[in-house]
């Protein structure tokens, strides 16, 4: 599992690792695994030509002392300095002992115009609030730059915290990250600005505390969890999930929820709707009822909300059953907070940043801008586990602990009834034992998966996706 922690965090870490060691000693290992990872990006070191952008703190000094290794192998380094009087004094005295030069900021256009490699050490991860105009006009030049960029353990103008983007900030190809991820390097925005992140062990692990800030499940992890039938099974055993889904305007959604709890492993799936011809149509496997969830058959998970219209009954109906209920799409409009609240039961709201906005009453940019902050203050509002949809998909539990954070996720999933999927997926992991965390988790990376490998880069529908996820299962148990 990879994990992220905060800043605070990550600074008594140092704080404490750097009493047991010699002066110096943590720098020098995150500066040799920075020349490292430069010195294979780049390849060919000798004759290069390096730029290295240095601000007043510690990874300034990173990038110095990377920077002097770099130019003991041949480079070409020059450190343009933002903060002369207060640039890192140690560092500087390496590079320029190493054969690099220091110069100001009035002369960067022309240095970075023809540099190969630009280190990005501007602001480290107490950065807070956007970059000053010196850094920023920094910034626009090596955005027109044709080097490649590298930033020092976090791009500069992002928040390690919060993942938010505030003003101009680094575009890096890479990101060179110290000790262990920081949560802006897993979240959007602040994500599609560090490119590729590298994670360069300086001793961190023996002094971090055991719980995180975010959580990534990796493929072994999500394994792990699958719920795999045994010889015993039946399929109450297995799961049996209950969708409340569709209507005369959306059948549709009935029909891809229900594809999207089947193809996810359920036992069985009870549809409850006025769209129960289509999904036996596609589907004559389902259970069909048109007598209400109360008297739909025995389920051990709902799915309400796809597609439901103005059907506020059945959502409080389905929100009274004393199984886990997992709310999606028109069920989040029409979902009375105080019913949700009052649950005994597991529940899991998937909302995107429009619907999580207008829970939330503020405007959507505000929850894209704060993707981390929008979903822990769902859950605690609802009582509820909360999974909020995007590029990066969060799920936040309502009694705290890690947010976990999934990536899988492809751009082709945007597309209409993919959604629908998802919470058919979600419902089945549900019915099948997992909790609300674990399901919102698991049908993530499942459902991201599923739309890659539906997709390898060409256009997609949500039948795909759906049938995607099969595909996605056996590409996670190895089969």
């Amino acid at each position: 599992m990879r994990t992220a922690y905060s800043v605070e965090t990550v600074r008594a870490a140092e704080r404490e690792l750097m009493a047991r060691l010699p002066e110096g000693a943590l720098m020098q290992r995150a500066a040799a695994g920075l020349a490292v990872v430069c010195g294979q990006l780049m390849g060919r070191v000798y004759g290069s030509r390096v730029v290295l952008l240095v601000g007043s703190g510690d990874n300034g000094g990173d990038a110095l002392y990377a920077g002097a290794r770099l130019a003991r192998r041949g480079a070409g380094v020059t450190a343009v300095l933002l903060a002369p009087e207060r640039t890192h004094s140690g560092g500087r005295a390496a590079l320029l002992r190493a054969g690099g030069r220091v110069v100001s900021p009035g002369v960067a256009d022309g240095v970075i115009g023809r540099a190969d490699l630009v280190v990005d050490g501007i602001v480290g991860i107490g950065g807070r609030g956007g970059l000053r105009e010196d850094a920023a006009a920094l910034v626009e030049v090596v955005r027109g730059a044709r080097a490649v960029v590298v930033a020092v353990d976090l791009p500069s103008g992002v928040e390690a915290d919060s993942g938010e983007v505030r003003g101009a900030a680094v575009r890096a190809d890479l990101t060179v990250t110290f000790g262990t991820h920081k949560p802006g390097l897993l979240i959007d925005p602040a994500r599609e600005y560090a490119g590729t992140v590298r994670l360069v062990d300086i001793g961190l692990g023996e002094v971090l505390p055991g719980q995180a800030e975010l959580e990534a499940l990796q493929h072994a992890d999500v394994a792990r969890l699958l719920p795999v039938p045994g010889a015993e099974s039946d399929k109450y055993r297995r799961g049996v999930v209950g969708i409340a889904a569709g209507s005369a305007r959306y059948p549709g959604a009935a029909v891809l929820a229900v594809a999207g709890a089947l193809r996810g492993g359920a036992g069985a799936v009870r549809y409850v709707g006025p769209a129960a011809e289509a999904v036996i149509a596609r589907f004559p496997e389902a259970l069909v009822s048109d007598r209400g969830p109360h008297k739909a058959g025995r389920v051990q998970a709902w799915v309400v909300g796809p597609g439901a219209g103005d059907d506020a009954g059945t959502v409080a109906e389905v929100l009274e059953a004393d199984v886990p209920v997992l709310i999606d799409a028109d069920g989040l409009r029409l979902a009375d907070r105080e019913a949700v609240r009052g649950r005994t039961a597991p529940t899991l709201m998937t909302p995107h940043a429009g619907e999580a906005a207008a829970l939330l009453g503020v405007a959507r940019a505000e929850v894209e801008g704060a993707r981390l902050s929008a979903v822990r203050e769902l859950a605690a509002r609802y009582g509820a586990t909360v999974l909020l949809k995007g590029s990066t998909t969060l799920v936040a539990d309502p009694a705290g602990g890690p947010v976990r954070v999934n990536a899988t996720g492809t751009p082709w999933l945007a597309t209409a009834g993919s959604g629908d999927v998802l919470s058919g997926l979600g419902g089945s992991l549900l019915a099948a034992g997992l909790s609300a965390l674990d399901a919102g988790s698991v049908a993530a990376y499942l459902h991201g998966l599923a739309g890659r490998l539906a997709a390898d880069g060409a256009p997609v529908g949500a039948q795909d996706v759906a049938e995607g996820v099969g595909r996605a299962w056996r590409d996670v148990r190895g089969g």
